[in-house]
């Protein structure tokens, strides 16, 4: 029993002896995460959120003040254009356009008449002018018998007289065809007046039939058969029988952050997703970026607010479907991830391993002996720091050491960002942790953390 007891002594001495020697050996050092320097495709996204909109829709208002008396179409119903969707009452504006056609067509039997008085009076100026030739001849003819001396005074001037009253027949036969002209144009001109009348009649009962004005959807009707519609006036709204969109072109209408608008420009690719349709991506390209900012807590223009409080603010950036789905409706949430630049096969490193470092805490840290103390004793001089990353290298010993190395960066994608300067393909730099990588000087000593950090346990979505 007890050499038992002396062989578990030993072993826990040999392993305490173990276990201070592996603290001895990695005392002086720091466990970091790290990552290689690699190539691939980076894309930068910018996401908003939205809803779903038709490029073209119209509220088909009430023109016309009435009872709604029949609707020919329900919401989600497709229409065509032309179509007939509403009725409002019309019994009066029917009955002025009967009342009209009719004094039209009493106007056009008048004109009848006038044109047939008209030929009448043309006839009889004809007859006179006959008659008043016969009657020249004859004077004519009793002038030369009684200058001969062979017509008696009596008789020549019966035929004087008789030419004389032919010749006031024609003059007034002349002055009834102009009469008869006058009344014609007169009838012709009431008549214009008539269908003038008609004309608006008919444009009053047109607006009490509300048509569709495009094809499109139904998708919102807030009224029902039976209810009293009106016109609007000035300032006021007039009802709205129902809204009909054009689903031929679907926009995405999302609100960006104020940040991230300066890098979207009309043209760029974007991926649609909507709520309602979980594992569907829809291409689109932008179309219009807003250059209004709007408040994000109340959704009104910075330019029509009168709050003089900073707050955060977005702009409308509306991204055109390319290939429309006859599963989109108007008002569907929607998220447009905007892609603003894309670069093929180029080096990037986790955004997380950049650093700000401040390399007079450095010059402090390898100075040695009195100037060491002097420089302790002395405010750090102010540098600029120096955006970079630890780059883990072995030293002539072969210990693993982070040297911090300033990097210059470009496009920035979901989790990487693109190395423009400072690496090379292949080397190996810190990612972390965070805390440690903020307070990690330049040549340090650092031993690689085989061990995974623990994933957070998902819970409920906030």
């Amino acid at each position: 029993m007890k050499k038992i007891l002396l062989i578990v002594l030993g072993i826990v001495v040999a392993a305490g002896v173990v276990i201070f020697m592996v603290i001895k050996q990695q005392s002086g050092y720091t466990k970091v995460l790290t990552a290689k320097i690699v190539r691939q495709d980076l894309a930068t996204v910018v996401s908003g959120t939205g809803q779903i909109k038709p490029k073209t829709y119209v509220n088909v208002g009430a023109t016309s003040f009435g009872r709604i008396t029949h609707f020919y179409v329900k919401e989600g119903d497709l229409v065509r254009k032309g179509e007939t969707v509403a009725t409002i009452e019309n019994v009066q504006q029917e009955a002025s356009v009967t009342g009209q056609q009719a004094a039209i067509a009493a106007a056009k039997t008048d004109i009848a008449s006038y044109i047939a008085a008209e030929k009448t009076a043309e006839a009889n100026l004809e007859h006179a002018k006959a008659d008043l030739e016969q009657k020249r001849l004859d004077w004519e003819r009793a002038q030369g018998l009684y200058t001969a001396g062979i017509m008696a005074k009596q008789d020549f001037d019966a035929k004087k007289a008789a030419y004389d009253t032919d010749m006031a027949s024609v003059n007034q036969a002349a002055a009834q065809l102009n009469q008869a002209k006058a009344q014609t144009d007169s009838a012709r001109g009431h008549l214009q007046t008539q269908v003038a009348t008609l004309r608006s009649n008919q444009d009053l009962l047109d607006k009490t039939i509300a048509i569709a004005p495009f094809d499109g959807i139904v998708t919102n009707m807030p009224l029902r058969e039976g209810e009293t519609v009106v016109v609007g006036i000035q300032n006021a709204l007039g009802s709205t029988l129902m809204t009909l969109a054009d689903m031929s072109v679907i926009t995405a209408e999302v609100k960006v952050d104020e940040t991230d608008i300066v890098n979207i420009q009309i043209g760029q690719s974007a991926d649609i997703t909507v709520d309602a349709l979980p594992g569907k991506t829809f291409k689109g390209h932008v179309t219009l970026v807003g250059d209004q900012a709007i408040l994000r807590s109340t959704g009104i223009a910075t330019s029509q607010s009168t709050t003089g409080t900073e707050e955060a603010k977005d702009f409308k950036v509306v991204v055109t479907l390319d290939t429309p789905s006859s599963d989109l409706r108007p008002g569907l949430s929607t998220t447009a991830k905007i892609t603003t630049a894309h670069k093929a096969n180029v080096l990037s490193l986790p955004i997380q391993a950049l650093t700000m470092h401040d390399p007079a805490t450095d010059n402090v840290k390898s100075s040695g002996g009195v100037q060491a103390a002097a420089a302790a004793s002395k405010p750090a001089a102010k540098s600029a720091p120096v955006q970079g990353v630890y780059v883990v290298d072995k030293d002539a010993k072969g210990k693993l050491r982070a040297k911090f190395v300033p990097v210059t960066t470009g496009i920035t994608g979901a989790t990487d960002i693109e190395v423009l300067s400072g690496l090379t393909e292949g080397q190996e730099i810190v990612t972390g942790p965070y805390k440690t990588l903020r307070a990690l000087k330049s040549n340090a000593l650092v031993k690689r953390d085989t061990v995974k950090p623990a994933t957070p346990a998902s819970g409920g979505s906030s």
